[in-house]
């Protein structure tokens, strides 16, 4: 079995952590959560963990949050349903928390 060399395919533009970065817990994939909601949903999971704050709160409106992932403003409320279901986030007006995955992060 050869050895797979990592190498990056763009040496100028490899990633670096900025001071705000947001990240995803690889358990989204691993443990299926991916497969519980829709594209809607995971595109407004991915929009609140990336402006969340470091408590995972953030307060963007239905309309703004609508507006920015081209959306309805009751898509947002069918995806917000949806991660709530799946465990991924709480909502209590204005306030959106991205939820840490149960267990803790690992």
């Amino acid at each position: 079995m050869a050895l797979i060399v990592k190498e990056p395919v763009c040496r100028e533009r490899v990633r670096r952590i900025p001071r705000g970065f947001s990240w995803l817990d690889h358990r989204l994939v691993r443990e299926h959560y991916v497969e519980k909601c829709s594209l809607g949903a995971l595109a407004l999971y991915l929009f609140l963990v990336t402006v969340s704050d470091a408590q995972g709160l953030s307060w963007w409106s239905e309309r703004s949050l609508a507006a920015r992932l081209g959306v309805e403003p009751e898509r947002v409320r069918q995806a917000r349903a949806e991660l709530e279901a799946a465990d991924l986030i709480a909502y209590e007006h204005p306030v959106w928390q991205a939820l840490e995955l149960e267990g803790g992060a690992r």
